[in-house]
């Protein structure tokens, strides 16, 4: 077949931020499928499309080379390249619907899609629940070190070494608990993760099978309850009120795990006494029960000293330790840390390995430095000062603005509980604070049995306190309009908000 002229078909735009042989390379592989350039067709020699098309023929033999290597054209001996005879690709569906996508996947993939989760958005970090302040995070110093740490890791750092963790960083973080937590663990047992999600999953898939029972919280971190949940758990409900845990709960069927957070409760904040400690880890000695305790939130308590981690007080060696650096430095940072009995340390490398939970290398060895300079010390200092500061002041401005419609505890951590005093939805309350750039997270969410307790889980420490009274103010305003549409919706009338809006749309 005679090659044909291609002048008419190929337009070229030098201004574009493409190179011209990606141009080029997108435009024929186009005409190639759509069977433009029919099966067989010969193309010009790169000469003569090069001065056809006003480009350097390299242009041109780089953009052949590409469709020939991807199977587009094939090149024969002393001629030139010919378009392949592809087969005929799946006709064009419009966007199937929703539904049939989902139909498509499997029931743990539908499961997971359906567990609760809480985002909060790019640049509003005002009342957003056990978020820390990153913007007094010390990045210049952290950049210095990880910049170091880059430059000199070689193949120490970047390649796959370490699975459990790099071995400085595992040494800092079993001495600082060991001083500051009461534990008594060694280097070995310190197993670095993806974050503490990264190791609820790990742990789900590692201790549970389909079926077992679980001891959950109630209410509960919903993280630590979907990785259970999506591993075929029964989740029973442990209650916890702000009198504590209660722990007359029916040993059957007997769990195979028990899942605590004894120093700060996620998320009413209050503290495990120590009779309450004993008596789960007996409980959990006659029914062979892992526990695993979350010690997410344990560095920022405002008043008496640090509780220690109920780990120091197992002598049974069936508690699990999870920590994470998401509210001592930053979320996104993403590692967090298990402490781990030594029966399970032998061959967790081969469980790390094959679920991908293996955090890079280059930032914990840069963590470990900043550790071990005494960057972190430092730092925990000076937010402790700040967030006292601010907790302060957000509780006497909720008290203020807010103590008719919801009663603000504050215990440990860095964050708050509002619970409501009236009726109304806190899920409403939050989508409509959201609305106003105020990300607070609906209690609510937090239930997965009976009745569901409504209120707010705020956090204070990401908010400055020059911000603090407006950003209350517009949480009272989302107050006003979730009333102002359920007395609406009782009355069977349009509440003012949804009236303006149908002025708008009749605009």
């Amino acid at each position: 077949m005679r090659p044909i002229n291609l002048n008419d078909a190929l337009v070229l735009d030098r201004e574009a931020p493409q190179t011209l042989v990606r141009q080029l390379h997108d435009l024929l592989r186009e005409m190639v499928l759509n069977r433009k350039l029919r099966p067989g067709t010969e193309l010009p020699s790169t000469r003569s499309l090069a001065s056809d098309l006003s480009i350097g023929r390299n242009t041109v033999i780089a953009a052949y080379d590409q469709l020939l290597t991807e199977g587009y054209l094939l090149n024969r001996d002393n001629a030139r390249p010919v378009v392949v005879d592809l087969p005929l690709g799946p006709p064009a569906h419009e966007t199937p619907e929703p539904a049939e996508v989902l139909s498509k996947l499997s029931a743990r993939g539908r499961e997971m899609l359906e567990q609760p989760f809480f985002i909060g958005q790019t640049g509003r970090t005002a009342f957003h629940p056990g978020m820390p302040d990153a913007e007094e995070f010390p990045f210049v110093q952290w950049s210095r070190l990880l910049a170091r740490r880059a430059a000199a890791g070689r193949e120490s750092l970047f390649g796959t070494y370490d699975v459990l963790g790099y071995p400085q960083l595992r040494e800092s973080i079993a001495n600082y608990l060991n001083a500051a937590r009461g534990m008594r663990c060694s280097p070995e047992q310190v197993v670095i993760t993806t974050g503490a999600q990264g190791a609820f999953d790990l742990l789900a898939r590692l201790l549970i099978d389909p079926g077992d029972a679980v001891w959950m919280e109630e209410p509960g971190y919903y993280g630590a309850q979907a990785a259970f949940a999506l591993a075929g758990a029964t989740l029973l409900p442990l209650h916890v009120t702000l009198d504590g845990w209660i722990l007359e709960i029916s040993p059957v069927p007997t769990p195979k795990v028990i899942y605590v957070t004894p120093s700060c409760h996620h998320p009413l904040g209050v503290t495990m006494q120590i009779e309450q400690r004993l008596r789960l880890l007996k409980s959990a000695e006659q029914m062979n029960a892992w526990v695993i305790e979350d010690d997410y939130d344990s560095e920022f308590r405002f008043h008496g000293h640090a509780v220690p981690a109920m780990h120091g007080t197992d002598n049974s060696h069936r508690v699990i330790y999870v920590g994470t650096f998401a509210k001592m430095l930053f979320p996104a940072l993403r590692l967090a840390f298990m402490v781990l009995p030594r029966a399970l340390t032998d061959r967790i490398g081969h469980a790390l390995s094959v679920s991908g939970h293996v955090a890079p290398l280059v930032l914990q060895a840069a963590l470990a430095d900043f550790i071990s300079e005494g960057l972190m010390t430092s730092h925990l200092r000076r937010m402790r000062r700040l967030y006292t500061a601010r907790r302060d002041v957000f509780r006497e401005v909720c008290n203020a603005e807010l103590a008719d419609r919801m009663d603000l505890g504050i215990g440990s951590g860095i964050q708050a509980i509002g619970f409501f005093r009236g009726d109304l939805d806190d899920k409403a309350v939050a989508d409509a604070a959201r609305r106003r750039g105020i990300i607070v997270s609906p209690l609510s969410m937090q239930y997965r049995h009976g009745a569901a307790r409504h209120g707010l889980v705020l956090g204070f420490a990401s908010t400055p306190i020059e911000r603090i009274r407006a950003g209350v103010s517009k949480l009272r305003d989302a107050f006003l309009e979730v009333e102002a549409a359920s007395g609406a919706r009782r009355s069977g009338r349009r509440s003012p908000i949804e009236a303006k809006r149908s002025v708008r749309e009749a605009q």
